[in-house]
């Protein structure tokens, strides 16, 4: 039998970034390791009455092909299922961090796995694309997000390290947001006096 997938804690933050030459910089300099580079496609499964989101859970199908800088495909893809679930935390106590729990499952067969969250009574809403380079530095996970809805930085790891981190980046704790990326994008469609859809590349 398959050992059923771990959940983890999840402790990040996003920051909106105006200038990628000025942070592509910063990484060098602060020995940022980049990993690796790949186009998502995400798509959120919900029930009819969008219950999980209300409740600040979420089901995702994320479908990922490696790219070079020039996005053209270099790789095989890959497939992950993703849960994700609030952590309790006491009332009127809000952080600046998003925690939350997580579990991921790498899938073999996306396509049948997302017929059978249809037949559970699932269906696929918000679809949402990115580029994402993926760096390390010593306990910090750091995610460089390209959207449609603009550039984001994504830094996991324990508090203590984000902010290590983030001032090494030239960041500070009033650069944090715990947005959803459907939050950034509804922001967006606002802005521009547009109804959200789906935040994909034209």
């Amino acid at each position: 039998m398959h050992k059923p997938p771990k959940t983890n804690r999840e402790v990040e933050v996003k920051i909106r970034i105006s200038d990628l030459g000025a942070l592509g910089a910063r990484l060098a300099r602060a020995g940022a390791k980049m990993v690796r580079r790949v186009h998502e496609q995400n798509t959120l499964f919900d029930t009819a009455g969008a219950s999980l989101r209300r409740s600040g859970r979420l089901i995702r199908l994320r479908i990922e092909t490696p790219v070079a800088q020039t996005r053209k495909p270099n790789g095989s893809v890959r497939a992950i299922l993703t849960s994700k679930s609030p952590v309790t935390r006491s009332a009127g106590k809000r952080s600046r961090y998003k925690v939350r729990l997580e579990r991921e499952t790498i899938l073999n067969a996306p396509a049948n796995f997302r017929g059978q969250l249809e037949a559970l009574g699932f269906r696929a809403g918000f679809r949402y694309e990115k580029y994402r380079t993926t760096y390390l530095l010593p306990g910090l996970h750091i995610e460089l997000d390209e959207t449609p809805a603009g550039t984001y930085l994504e830094l996991e790891g324990t508090p203590q390290a984000i902010e290590r981190g983030a001032r090494k980046l030239g960041f500070t704790p009033a650069d944090f947001s715990t947005d959803t990326y459907w939050a950034v994008y509804v922001a967006v469609c606002k802005r521009r006096g547009v109804r959200p859809t789906n935040m994909l590349f034209r």
